[in-house]
């Protein structure tokens, strides 16, 4: 299904809660005040931008003069890994205080990307050299740090989005757990079948739990670099229920389209499929919207 006036209307006011725009030590195709205009094309309601390396919520305040153009409004957040301290309450802390919107726990830190990806495949080449050093959410006696913690207790204060990043999926189910005792209200896994590994029952225990389950745009479009079938996320969609389902581009790189094109793509490949369109829009629009605080 190419670009129709149907199909822009269809995805008017939907959020992308994962955007990898620049600045960055990947390269990337678009900067974040793009990424904003190019959600202007659905009349996106908003766009969260994602940094591996460093919290965005800066980047954002750096580029308000060029954003305070763009009517998508784009929000940041930081991911915990070792470029920021790892399980780094100060950084939380700032970045949440700053206008920040969600917590990343490890990404490129946690022990499973790092044993999926020791050669950081299917992953660009940094500008920059880097390195990313372990950072674990539990100590050696299997209980979560306090540091963790502490930061479940700034989200919960700020009523941030939490996401549980690219632990493994016991982490994550440990994770959500304390989450869900300390009353978190948003909390979400990405890409479960891509670097992470759960199955479906792991993810329905997580939906259990309070969480939403996320998936990439990017993994289904078929002019992206992975070109995954559409017919399997259906699967998973029809699986874990549109009601407890977000999709989001996971885009932005230099070796991919922009985020939009993902969107028109992969929607018109869902309805194609057979997917109503009430549950397309749950997925791009209501639940991202709740997650990201907007409603």
């Amino acid at each position: 299904m190419s670009e129709t006036p149907a199909i822009v209307k269809l995805l008017n006011g939907c959020v992308d809660l994962h955007c990898h725009s620049g600045p960055n030590p990947f390269p990337r195709r678009i900067d974040h005040a793009e990424a904003g205009k190019d959600g202007e094309r659905l009349g996106m309601r908003g766009v969260l931008v994602k940094s591996h390396h460093h919290n965005t919520v800066m980047d954002l305040l750096a580029m308000s003069g060029r954003l305070a153009e763009v009517s998508t409004e784009v929000f940041g957040g930081i991911a915990l890994n070792s470029m920021v301290g790892g399980l780094n309450p100060h950084a939380v802390r700032m970045s949440l205080y700053m206008g920040g919107r969600v917590v990343w726990f490890p990404t490129v830190s946690s022990g499973r990307h790092i044993d999926c990806h020791p050669e950081g495949d299917h992953f660009p080449t940094a500008t920059v050299p880097l390195t990313a050093d372990r950072i674990d959410i539990a100590g050696d006696d299997g209980e979560l740090k306090p540091e963790v913690h502490e930061i479940l207790g700034i989200i919960d204060e700020t009523g941030a989005l939490m996401s549980a990043g690219h632990l493994h999926p016991d982490s994550i189910r440990q994770l959500f757990e304390a989450g869900q005792a300390r009353g978190l209200r948003r909390m979400i896994i990405s890409h479960p079948n891509f670097v992470i590994g759960a199955e479906p029952e792991q993810c329905l225990e997580y939906v259990r739990l309070g969480a939403f389950i996320e998936h990439e745009i990017v993994m289904y479009d078929p002019e992206a670099a992975m070109r995954w079938d559409p017919r399997s996320l259906l699967e998973w969609i029809e699986r874990i229920g549109p009601e407890h389902t977000v999709l989001a581009s996971d885009m932005g790189q230099h070796n991919n389209p922009p985020p939009v094109d993902g969107f028109l793509r992969v929607a018109g490949a869902l309805l194609d499929l057979g997917l109503p369109e009430k549950d397309l829009r749950r997925m791009v629009r209501d639940n991202p919207s709740y997650l990201l605080g907007l409603d």
